[in-house]
């Protein structure tokens, strides 16, 4: 059962449309309540609580980057992954934020609760992040906030809406980017791009990652043969990669063997980063893993 990344492509191909997704986490929370919990999940969630981030790290996100968080009209929320091990993708949305002279602030943000949700942990622990967050946001004034993770960002626009209200706009940094006059230096490379399941089947976002690397000049674009709501999952989901890592290197080789005819296999997510880079060197792949927000910073 936990073996599910809950990427939702079953859900895409079932003729009778079943939730399985739901049907998944409902039977997961089951076990939990039965406190039959594998011992990497427990742990994830015990740091959550204990610290507001999965790797039990104690310092706040914007004390990780040197900023305090203070009132702006758009807010960057990091997400634990990209604050506490890919901070590279932070660091680039920070300086592309800073680029565009943004009126920004980093958040006084805690987990979104996310991985809490997809392993089966119980409603009420997982709703309490969720108020965390929103009450902790919106003391800052900010109106719109912009995500790096796909988990995240699918948290606020998909699952808070159900237990709260949410007064701010919520939209991925590749939706804030496509809207966005950017002028880019000159890529001369192959490049395919990676749909994360919960940006794209799970929150329907396909079109704007792709409109922003069609503004990189000389970047010859290609899908690969699975795209779109067809995309193959990364393997990093639904807790498979913290409980189930062989599995989950398994899975993300198969992806980026598909993609061996670009350069640059880019995606949105820090998970999908790095499970890729793990399904890499599994593969013995030459492309190169970046984030949407890496490349493009890079290139202004």
């Amino acid at each position: 059962l936990y073996q599910c990344t809950t990427c939702k492509d079953c859900e895409r191909r079932c003729p009778s449309k079943v939730k399985v997704v739901d049907v998944v986490e409902r039977a997961r929370r089951d076990l939990v309540d039965a406190d039959i919990v594998l011992p990497a999940h427990r742990k994830v969630v015990e740091n959550i609580k204990k610290y507001g981030n999965p790797y039990g790290d104690e310092r706040p996100v914007a004390e990780v980057f040197g900023e305090k968080p203070h009132k702006a009209r758009l807010g960057y929320f990091v997400g634990c992954t990209s604050a506490y091990r890919n901070q590279s993708t932070a660091k680039a949305t920070i300086s592309i934020l800073r680029k565009l002279g943004e009126d920004y602030t980093l958040l006084d943000e805690s987990c979104c609760g996310s991985v809490m949700g997809r392993v089966g942990w119980s409603e009420g622990d997982v709703v309490a992040q969720m108020e965390r967050n929103v009450r902790s946001i919106a003391d800052q004034g900010v109106e719109e906030v912009i995500f790096s993770c796909a988990g995240c960002y699918r948290m606020f626009k998909e699952e808070y809406p159900k237990h709260l209200d949410v007064p701010f706009k919520v939209r991925h940094v590749s939706e804030f980017l496509a809207d966005r006059n950017i002028k880019l230096s000159t890529l001369d490379k192959k490049v395919t791009y990676h749909d994360p399941c919960h940006l794209g089947r799970h929150s329907q976002v396909y079109k704007a990652p792709r409109d922003v690397l069609s503004k990189v000049p000389g970047a010859s674009f290609k899908e690969m043969p699975r795209n779109s709501s067809e995309a193959r999952c990364c393997g990093g989901g639904g807790g498979v990669r913290s409980a189930f890592p062989d599995l989950s290197e398994q899975i993300a080789a198969k992806r980026v063997m598909e993609a061996d005819f670009a350069d640059v296999l880019v995606t949105t997510c820090p998970f999908c980063v790095n499970n890729l880079r793990v399904g890499k060197d599994r593969s013995q792949s030459k492309v190169e893993i970046k984030d949407l927000v890496e490349l493009i910073d890079a290139l202004m």
